[in-house]
């Protein structure tokens, strides 16, 4: 007669509730499942139908009391891992919306701002658009798919309960920031250049022919001018995107040590 004993259990606790700590912890802050848009009740139950379906994969998890101070910061631990991750794969849109502001600034669409239902804060009408293409892209190259992959790697390079991220992860993390800012500059750097240009000849053009009104003329040509460019760069957004998904990734491995 088989019996169910207390070791039974706690190893029944342990293979669930360890890896479905890191990958909910993945799900609040991934692009797409983490919008306010999606109830929490979807993202958890899809973090435990994920769970039970990669659990026979992953390598043995310890076997510790759920009641316990080791085990509350084993859930600590997991939580930290999965957020990390998760936030580095956030990062993805950021980079889109913050070359979107600079590019509106610039273009005279800065007062023309929406309501981000992802984030639940007013940016501009650019980034909101930029936001929406990158998402569509992501799905299209299944960029979702290759970050839910790093994370399960996650449980051999990182196993549960062996510590979090060494010394070295947490300084490429670090300098990931500056490469983030960089990036965005970077996008935004040919648009901002041409609208430089507009710029520079309308000047030229008040100071040869004074009569003109400048800001009647100037505002919906720059703004026009500044959609052309937009309209011009959409063609290299597939490229990009894929180019920084496998700079993320990259540095997903680097963080999990593969």
């Amino acid at each position: 007669m088989f019996e169910i004993t207390d070791q039974i259990i706690s190893s029944w606790v342990s293979h669930f509730m360890w890896p479905f700590f890191r990958l909910s912890a993945f799900f609040v802050i991934v692009p797409i499942l983490g919008a306010r848009l999606v109830p929490t009740r979807v993202r958890l139950g899809l973090a435990l139908v994920i769970t039970y379906t990669i659990y026979p994969l992953l390598p043995d998890m310890p076997l510790i009391e759920v009641v316990n101070v080791q085990a509350f910061v084993i859930i600590l631990e997991q939580v930290l891992i999965g957020t990390t991750l998760g936030f580095l794969v956030f990062v993805i849109l950021q980079i889109f919306i913050l070359a979107g502001q600079t590019i509106s600034m610039q273009m005279g669409l800065g007062f023309a701002s929406m309501v981000d239902p992802v984030n639940g804060v007013n940016v501009a009408v650019l980034s909101q658009w930029y936001q929406v293409l990158v998402t569509l892209v992501y799905l299209a190259i299944n960029g979702h798919l290759i970050t839910l992959e790093v994370v399960i790697q996650s449980f051999y390079s990182l196993p549960v309960g062996q510590g979090l991220f060494t010394i070295d992860s947490w300084m490429a993390l670090s300098e990931f920031g500056a490469w983030v800012f960089r990036a965005s500059l970077m996008l935004a750097l040919p648009a901002v250049t041409a609208l430089l240009l507009v710029n520079l000849t309308f000047g030229v053009m008040t100071r040869a022919a004074p009569q003109l009104n400048v800001f009647a003329l100037g505002f919906p040509i720059t703004m026009l001018g500044g959609l052309v460019i937009v309209w011009v760069s959409y063609a290299a957004a597939a490229p990009l995107v894929e180019q920084f998904l496998n700079v993320h990734v990259d540095l997903m491995h680097a963080l999990i040590g593969l």
